[in-house]
């Protein structure tokens, strides 16, 4: 009996060191074709905190920056204008309203932290204008701009009624605000307009400036409070709730099955709601893009981050679908005529449905599969049934 004991034992060693050299070989942490890869080292990342660096610096306090300076020369602007009441001075406050306007879109997406705090973006700029409620308050000379219920006649839109939906010439709005009995309660509710556009945005800009921007950058984990998670709702929430339905989806009535061109951005100055759409477009798409403001320059962004993790849609990378589908969606509405035009002279407005459709199918490129590939949770509910 010991004889085959000391037989069998040698046997059964080496078949178990033989079977712990088989489980090893097939450990998948080892990867022949790199070489091998130890357990301990994980996966690349892409660097989220770059990114929100790129964001923060060359992006978001650069355009509050140059909006602010924006206002400063409308408020200039109309300073002449209030001290010498003049058709020249009318057309340059007019002008500097334009230029604020255009800025505005470049930075209308960014709420988020001091924004969402100040309910920047419906403070500045809620349309339509209630004009009945906006005479009342110039009639009376009473009022609390900074009271929510009022958000609809202050910001922008009640800057545009005023400027442009008084009178049909220059002369007799300029009599208005000269010789009228209300124009010194007028010219005073314009002041105050835009003391509380400016308030509003030193604020939001000087809290970006300070300490949230730190906070915002270093919150750089993958979570659902996580500055790019946030982020990126609000910036896919902007693109389907105020540029895509806000100016054309509600004006051509998708949602109601009736048209309701007084919804247009504006309305008054109607000749400019195209140009205010194209400029958001195009702040959205240079945003996807991590192009800095004002320049040509790029950083990390959402394109890159797709690029990172080779994110492949239909045999193409997915970066370039979205930008592909964003240029498409320009060109149909830069084909347009006045947004105000197409809807009111066209029943159907069809030239400017096809092209908000085209507006329309980049939604779920970004709502979908973007954020299905970033692994990011949407925290906003789709209430338009699209």
């Amino acid at each position: 009996m010991k004889r085959r004991f000391f037989w069998v034992l040698p046997v059964f060693i080496a078949l178990f060191i033989w079977a712990c050299s088989s489980d090893s070989s097939d450990d998948p942490g080892t990867d022949d074709v790199t070489g091998g890869m130890d357990d301990d080292v994980a996966p690349a990342m892409f660097d989220r905190g770059a990114m929100l660096t790129n964001w923060a610096d060359n992006i978001i306090i650069p355009a509050y920056t140059s909006f602010s300076s924006e206002l400063t020369e409308l408020n200039t602007a109309f300073d002449a204008f209030s001290a010498n009441r003049t058709v020249d001075n009318l057309v340059a406050f007019r002008q500097a309203w334009l230029d604020a306007y255009i800025a505005w879109q470049r930075v209308s997406m960014f709420e988020t932290g001091p924004a969402e705090t100040v309910g920047y973006r419906l403070n500045m700029n809620t349309y339509p204008t209630d004009t009945v409620l906006l005479e009342s308050f110039v009639a009376s000379g009473s009022y609390d701009l900074s009271l929510p219920s009022n958000r609809d006649v202050k910001g922008f839109p009640a800057l545009d009624y005023l400027l442009n939906g008084l009178e049909t010439d220059d002369i007799a709005l300029v009599s208005r605000f000269d010789t009228d009995s209300d124009a010194t309660n007028r010219l005073a509710y314009i002041s105050d307009i835009l003391d509380d556009m400016i308030a509003l945005t030193d604020q939001v800009l000087q809290e970006w400036e300070g300490s949230f921007r730190n906070s915002f950058v270093s919150n750089d984990g993958s979570s659902a409070t996580a500055s790019t998670d946030r982020f990126v709702n609000d910036f896919i929430f902007y693109y389907e709730k105020f540029l895509r339905a806000g100016k054309m989806g509600i004006p051509l009535g998708v949602f109601t099955g009736t048209t309701a061109p007084n919804t247009i951005e504006a309305f008054y100055k109607a000749d400019v709601s195209r140009t205010l759409f194209l400029t958001g477009l195009d702040a959205v798409q240079d945003f996807f893009n991590g192009e800095h403001f004002d320049s040509s320059a790029t950083g990390e962004s959402l394109a890159s981050y797709l690029r990172f993790l080779n994110e492949i849609k239909d045999g193409v990378a997915l970066d370039q679908v979205i930008n592909d589908q964003f240029d498409l969606a320009a060109e149909m509405v830069n084909g347009l005529d006045t947004f105000r035009n197409e809807i009111e002279n066209n029943s159907p407005p069809t030239d400017m449905l096809m092209a908000y459709d085209e507006v329309q199918r980049a939604v779920p490129l970004l709502k979908v599969d973007m954020v299905s590939a970033m692994s990011i949770s949407i925290d906003f509910v789709d209430a338009d049934g699209d």
